[in-house]
């Protein structure tokens, strides 16, 4: 900034003519911008003072959003942990409870670093977080201080786990942490149910029951519609016990007929209900997540489930007040929740006035000029309070609301409302509903203060008596709140995004008045005080915040320590003393300015004029004066005023030439208030040309300037500006067309509406790039990894591009795809991760053929076999395109979506294309060697095995077994599989081998080289073995002919060597698991294959991958006879057993070691650890060179699976 010390230093401008320019017109130009935005960087150079760095983490964090509720902060992975925080923030019962035990029984914080203390951490962090969520004015909480509690480390909480496991573990902790305390019973007393488990002799009538505690209800989704057919199966359905499967009774000591039943003996105050969304499916041996429909009710009367029927109804509803939500896979996926808000902590308000404007405009349009429909719920409130406390039919309620009324119910207010039942439903705050729904009466228990808020005003619209009896609902995800409707709850039935946990509470709790709208209600006064501390250092950082935000450096030039030479100024002194610095808030006025250069001057007396300077090569030069100004916008943005002097025979075209861009728009106001919207006028283009008098520009005339990118501003039809007050910021272009030593970013003025073309062409001539470029180059945003994304359309506002203020964006070769064209990424073949990514711009109605042709051309391939298939999101290898006619457009392909041109012409339509493996085992090629043969060839091929740092230890885990690749065959959906054997049997690769029939062949499936499912019943067809696209088959070949059944199982049984620590060849044996597939029948079965005693012999099954065996022991857990024979399932975890495992046996006559490990298993295992290290080192090594932006992609695995825990201190 520089002060004007003379008159004749103030800008000037000479007429036509070249004279100096006489007293004419006056003109006021107003130009838009911020008078210090960062355009003026040139005014802090290095050698005046370093600018203000601000850290991000000094920030405050932003308050709350109008809903009031603040959300919860995701650590990474911890979605899961938030969801079911909130759920026991927002049941009052558990957070009172919580809060009721105090620092005497827990501690407190501060002491838990002393060795000594006994401070129960977890549930006083627990308490501080609820504290913070209620009051603490901070749009989302933190949860670090209470995972610290856990235990937890930062792999932890990056890494995502089952909401219903830790519900428990969290559950448990609690009860641990809270021993011997007030609050020991805590759990129990909201959450403790019990099931009852009885066993009816139908001859001596004995009863045997066992009774189970529950603190969750897990329920079944695969098989049933919804959580009241799962209820009902498992506490109302009866198992017999008859025919060959008898039921031995203790009075009878017989084998006898009976009956076995479950039922609920006490209910909780509030019931957690667990969806089995998870199953595996044995076929295809893999987890899979159930989205099929799955209905469950706001309110459910559990009598029918319940043991004791006497109660009345009153006890056994329960109404709905939370819904844990999953979106995902089985692999991984996202939690949030629905909560109903029962205390109306938050402001629901907001979704209730948009719904009332929705339904007020809805009405307007179905009334069709009549009068509004009157509210039904005072009618039947008085008719229900005529009969007392009597119960009458809902029919007969219908017909007296007719006869009060005039009018039937589905005349007038069916359309609006539904069905009368279904309103006494939604109204359940007022009316009463039996269990089965045919009688109705008044809700003795419904607040009063409920109905006042209901019937405050009879004037009010229909629409807002409706929504104001309506529950009170909030989706919370993670740090973002917003109100929702209760038919929202219906969404998640069924769906990649549905429910997963669900939370009722008995209906009879009702909830003090004076809880309701007070976060304050029963919190400690020792967090209160807490939280009104914390809120005030809030406060003060926020304005602190603001304050550093809005405070800028300037540089005071004196105009007596400079001199002007050569139409420059320079200074007569050191630069340290020609400068003063100064800081000020950028709101303030130039007034304010002005005075606090006073203030610094004291020895100044005069007038004071300040300038706009920058620094040239030439010295300091004087470009703008500052005579008034004053801040019309938001964002800082600002009409700055300067007075200048020009002829009256200047046409208005040389002024803008002088002053600004000449491709500007220009307005006039020659009277009134310039904050005045409809008093600014355009300059249409045919007067540019005229002069200052011609136009009519007065003496004390002002004349707005506006760049070509602010045209949003304006009503060009109408004529005149359309707001002083739009939303101003800027984005970020970045050129991407040539490569220059520095990066050139440039930014740009933008408003939401202003158009992509022109911020394009402002971004090209800031740069001062070659004109060619204007029609030929797009803007691409960047990602914040730095990946280019799909050009923007020309045509689109900044608002429909969907860009955030600040975004950025690259100017590229080539132009935006139009409204009928695609942009589209693909990959050549089939390793998706290191092929290198493509793009192609393609009409929306071009055919699969066509756009793979065109992808082929670009890629410089060539040939027919090739087709195209759609990368997933997850980058996982996607369908394929098998309709080669079809438009992109009608297979739903977007621009952005990325597209695999993989390997292999599409067989045609019904047909399988199949790779065809050839199996062997390595024993059948080659005679055994001894074992130190076998230790030393290991050891020497190391190499040769795969085992190098940047190899897979698939290679060395398979390496007994030998696969060659035979060729592939096409076959019809429709064909069996003993068709696919004799195809088979046709390759040139099998002629060598002498196949009399297809019962000779064993067909297995494979998955990354490794067999998978073995495929049985040669009469059955292709596709109802699930055989897919991407199938690969694996055939192996038998010395006599093999029909398995479909309870048969093939094992690979292997007895150890006496004295050695390795097996003999592996034989098949064939095992029938119809009637039980437990360890005994397996030992069993094993023993008499090699007619040993049961009892001398151990069997272990081998773990390939982890080079591990595990026994297989004969000793059961005591579980409950309806569990006992599934959990005693080797084919449940943890053996898994199926098709294909190898299982050891040891021979206790001859070998009494009952170690099943080898020597190739502990060279496994150190090879394993060394990959395993070697990957840790070159991941780490990526991540330092990925800092910089790579086309690389990073390969995303499934995490491994890894158990939750809670670590809590002992307590006595």
């Amino acid at each position: 900034m520089t002060k004007d010390y003379n008159s004749q230093c103030s800008p000037e401008s000479t007429a036509p003519g070249g004279s100096k320019a006489t007293f004419g017109s006056c003109c006021k130009f107003t130009m838009f911008g911020d008078l210090f935005d960062e355009d003026f960087s040139f005014l802090s150079i290095n050698q005046y003072g370093k600018p203000k760095l601000k850290l991000k983490d000094a920030e405050p964090p932003l308050p709350r959003e109008n809903t009031n509720i603040s959300g919860i902060r995701n650590q990474g992975g911890t979605c899961y942990l938030n969801s079911l925080l909130q759920t026991l923030l927002f049941t009052p019962e558990f957070r009172e409870a919580l809060f009721s035990i105090g620092p005497e029984e827990l501690g407190s914080l501060e002491d838990s670093n002393k060795p000594d203390s006994k401070v129960r951490i977890i549930p006083l962090q627990l308490q501080r977080l609820f504290a913070q969520l209620l009051l603490l004015d901070q749009q989302a909480a933190s949860t670090t201080d209470l995972t610290d509690s856990f235990g937890w480390n930062s792999d932890e909480e990056m890494r995502q786990h089952d909401v219903q496991e830790l519900n428990r573990i969290l559950f448990s902790a609690l009860e641990t942490s809270l021993v011997g305390t007030s609050g020991h019973n805590l759990i129990n007393q909201l959450y403790h149910g019990i099931v009852v488990n009885q066993v009816i002799c139908k001859e001596c009538k004995n009863v045997s029951e066992r009774q189970e505690d529950f603190l969750d209800l897990t329920v079944a989704v695969k098989g049933v519609s919804g959580l009241e057919e799962a209820l009902c199966n498992m506490y109302v359905e009866e198992e017999h016990f008859e025919k060959d499967n008898l039921y031995r009774c203790g009075a009878c000591s017989k084998l006898v007929e009976a009956t076995k039943s479950a039922k609920l003996r006490k209910l909780p105050p509030f019931l957690t209900v667990s969806l089995l969304r998870f199953n595996f499916d044995f076929e295809k041996c893999e987890r899979y997540k159930e989205t099929r429909c799955y209905t469950f009710p706001v309110r459910i009367n559990l009598k029918p489930f319940c043991e004791q029927t006497e109660l009345d109804d009153f006890e056994y509803i329960y109404e709905l007040f939370s819904v844990i939500i999953h979106k995902g896979g089985c692999y991984g996926g996202h939690y949030h929740v629905y909560i109903r808000d029962i205390d109306e902590l938050g402001n629901w308000q907001v979704l209730v006035e948009e719904s009332y404007l929705n339904d007020e405009n809805e009405d307007l349009k179905d009334t069709e000029n009549t009068q509004e429909k009157e509210n039904p719920l005072p009618i039947l409130k008085n008719i229900l309070s005529e009969e007392g406390s009597t119960e009458i039919a809902v029919d007969q309620l219908a017909q007296k609301f007719l006869e009060k009324n005039g009018v039937s119910w589905n005349k007038k207010y069916r359309k609006q409302y539904g069905p009368i039942r279904k309103y006494l439903q939604t109204h359940s705050q007022v009316f009463l509903l039996t269990s089965d729904e045919r009688k109705v009466k008044m809700n003795d228990q419904s607040h009063p203060q409920n109905d006042s808020v209901n019937m405050t005003s009879e004037k009010t619209s229909t629409a807002i008596m409706g929504h104001s009896s309506e529950s009170h609902w909030f989706d919370l995800n993670d740090s973002k709140v917003q109100p929702i409707k209760e038919k929202e709850i219906e969404k998640q039935f069924q769906g990649n995004e549905s429910a997963y946990m669900l939370f009722y509470r008995k209906s009879q709790m009702t909830r003090p008045s004076e809880a309701r709208g007070n976060p304050r209600y029963r919190v400690p006064s020792h967090l209160l005080n807490e939280m009104d501390a914390a809120n005030l250092r809030l406060q003060k950082r926020r304005a602190e915040c603001n304050l550093v935000d809005n405070n800028i450096d300037l540089h005071l030039h004196i105009h007596s320590r400079y001199k002007l030479y050569n139409g420059a100024l320079h200074p007569l002194l050191p630069q340290k003393e020609s400068v003063l610095d100064l800081t000020i808030d950028k709101r303030q006025t130039l007034g304010d300015l002005q005075q606090l250069v006073f203030q610094l001057l004291e020895f100044w007396e005069g007038d004071l004029v300040l300038s706009l300077a920058k620094r040239l090569p030439a010295g300091l030069h004087i470009y703008q004066t500052l005579e008034a100004g004053h801040n019309e916008g938001r964002r800082g943005q600002q009409f700055i005023e300067s007075q200048h002097v020009f002829s009256f025979s200047s046409n208005l075209r040389t002024v803008c030439e002088t002053l600004t861009s000449p491709k500007g728009i220009i307005l006039k106001n020659h009277s009134g208030s310039e904050k005045e919207t409809e008093k600014w006028k355009v300059i249409p283009e045919e007067d540019m040309k005229k002069t200052l008098r011609n136009i009519g520009l007065t003496d004390g005339s002002s004349i707005l300037v506006l760049d070509s990118h602010d045209q949003s501003m304006v009503n060009v039809a109408g004529g005149n500006l359309t707001s002083f007050t739009h939303d101003i910021s800027w984005l970020q272009v970045k050129n991407f067309c040539r490569l220059e030593p520095e990066e050139v970013q440039v930014k740009i003025t933008a408003t939401i509406e202003t158009m992509m073309a022109d911020i394009r062409l402002k971004a090209i001539e800031e740069m001062q790039l070659e004109k060619e470029l204007v029609n030929n180059t797009c803007l691409r945003p960047i990602n914040r990894n730095g990946k280019l994304l799909c050009p923007v359309p020309e045509d689109y506002t900044v608002k429909e591009a969907e860009l955030k203020m600040g975004s950025l964006l690259g100017l590229c070769f080539g132009k935006a795809p139009t409204a009928t064209q695609l942009f589209l990424y693909f990959l050549v073949g089939h390793d998706l991760h290191s092929s290198p990514e493509m793009e192609i711009v393609v009409e929306e109605n071009t055919s699969v053929k066509e756009c793979l042709n065109l992808m082929l051309k670009k890629a410089g391939l060539a040939g027919n076999s090739w087709h195209l298939r759609k990368i997933e999101w997850c980058y996982d290898d996607g369908k394929a395109l098998n309709e080669e006619d079809a438009t992109l457009k009608e297979l739903n392909i977007c621009s952005g979506d990325t597209l695999n041109v993989a390997e292999g012409k599409l067989p045609p339509k019904g047909f399988l294309k199949i790779p065809v493996w050839w199996y062997n085992l390595f024993s059948q090629l080659v005679g055994r060697r001894n074992m130190q043969d076998q230790v030393n060839c290991i050891s020497n091929n190391m190499g040769a095995l795969g085992l190098s740092a940047s190899g897979d230890s698939s290679t060395f885990i398979q390496s007994e077994v030998d696969r060659y690749y035979v060729g592939s065959i096409e076959i019809s959906e429709e064909a069996f599989l003993e068709d696919l054997k004799i195809q088979v049997m046709t390759l040139p690769s099998f002629q060598e081998f002498s196949v009399p029939l297809p019962e000779f062949l064993r067909v297995w499936t494979m998955e990354n080289k490794h067999l998978c499912k073995l495929l049985r019943n040669n009469k059955q067809q292709l596709h109802e073995l699930k055989l897919g696209s991407r199938t690969e088959i694996c055939i192996e070949l038998l010395h006599k002919e093999e029909n398995l059944g479909p309870k048969d199982l093939l094992l690979r049984v292997q007895m150890g060597i006496p004295g050695e620590r390795d097996y003999y060849h592996p034989v098949d044996l064939i095992w029938d698991i119809s009637k039980e597939c437990t360890a005994s029948a397996l030992r069993q079965r094993i023993a008499a294959y090699y007619s040993l005693p049961v009892e001398k012999i151990e069997i272990a099954k081998y773990f390939p991958d982890k080079f591990e065996w595990m026994p297989i022991s004969s000793w059961t857990q005591q579980v409950s006879k309806r569990k006992k024979k599934k959990s005693d399932s080797l084919q449940m975890g943890p053996y898994s057993l199926k098709d294909g495992d190898i299982v050891g046996v040891k021979n206790l006559l001859l070998d009494g070691s009952k170690d099943f490990s080898t020597v190739k298993d502990d060279i496994g295992k150190q090879m394993q650890k060394k990959l395993a290290e070697d990957k840790t080192r070159t991941k780490q090594t990526d991540c330092v060179q990925n800092d910089s932006f790579s086309g690389r992609k990073v390969t995303k695995h499934h995490r491994p699976e890894v158990a939750l825990s809670i670590s809590v201190g002992v307590f006595s």
